[in-house]
């Protein structure tokens, strides 16, 4: 379970707007799309989208596991999602789904995954966890029932694994405070693209992503840094920016890795947010 582990370390774990399902898929999928190094252009919301057309994912027990195969090369990924009012998904037990786990697989990587599949269908069906997430009030709730799964299927006192479990709640913080949710007035994200951001004092930010229009509007928003490091989440140049987790370098730098969403209507502004950076400002 340790690209399920991986997800959770690296800030894939968000709550879910709704009820519904294809929205759902939809924002996980998008999710995967955006995990850097991840060859341009794969469709991982249609793969699977289109593979649930033909066959419902759910495991049973408020859980479901939809999944995207490829023949490219690549790492097994994955997305985690939380539904707290649940999701009619077509269970074999009738019950709605609670935790959506998305795979990315490819062809080489698909003994890997029936491994990962069948160690968490039984950790599901040995501990029953629905009780426990229909309980929790909030992601950081979500994400302590999920480690405590995945601790007790890995049967892991490994001290470099517990330190990184320790170490994924600092990390998703930004995350939990800002989930990535439908924004009333502005529907789902038209785009989500990742980027990191160089932040050096003294100098105007440096923003290292494969969309051009992306890093000229960035870097035309010099306050960018400060609205991150503050709040977590800006609103710049039209893009609505979450910060998933920074590292710090010496002297005195530090890289951001963020996510940008672009909306087809513009979102309100985030609470504690500057106001939107106007595009007289831009190049």
């Amino acid at each position: 379970m340790r690209t399920f582990f991986a997800a959770l370390e690296e800030g894939r774990l968000i709550e879910l707007p709704d009820n519904n399902k294809d929205k759902s898929l939809q924002i996980l999928g998008s999710l995967i799309e955006a995990v850097p190094g991840l060859k341009a252009g794969t469709q991982v919301v249609e793969s699977v989208l289109s593979r649930e057309r033909t066959a419902s994912t759910a495991l049973g027990l408020g859980w479901a596991c939809p999944h995207a195969r490829t023949s490219a090369e690549g790492e097994l990924l994955c997305a985690v999602g939380w539904s707290p009012a649940g999701i009619e998904y077509g269970a074999p037990d009738g019950l709605p789904v609670r935790v959506i786990v998305m795979y990315f697989i490819p062809d080489a990587q698909k003994n890997a995954y029936l491994k990962e599949i069948s160690a968490l269908a039984r950790a599901i069906a040995k501990q029953n966890t629905l009780a426990t997430i229909e309980q929790a009030k909030d992601l950081n709730e979500v994400r302590i029932r999920l480690l405590d799964l995945i601790s007790s299927a890995m049967e892991t006192d490994v001290p470099a694994d517990r330190a990184r479990m320790v170490r994924i709640e600092a990390k998703q913080a930004a995350v939990a405070a800002v989930p990535l949710v439908e924004t009333a007035g502005a529907g789902w994200p038209a785009t989500i693209l990742p980027f990191q951001l160089i932040v050096v004092p003294g100098r105007p930010p440096l923003v290292l992503a494969q969309d051009r229009e992306l890093v000229a509007a960035l870097e035309a928003a010099t306050e960018l840094p400060v609205q991150l490091t503050k709040v977590s989440i800006a609103d710049a140049a039209g893009y609505r920016v979450l910060m998933r987790h920074t590292v710090a370098y010496a002297p005195d730098r530090a890289t951001y890795d963020c996510l940008a969403l672009k909306f087809a209507v513009p979102p309100p502004a985030s609470a504690g947010s500057p106001a939107p950076v106007p595009k007289s400002a831009l190049p």
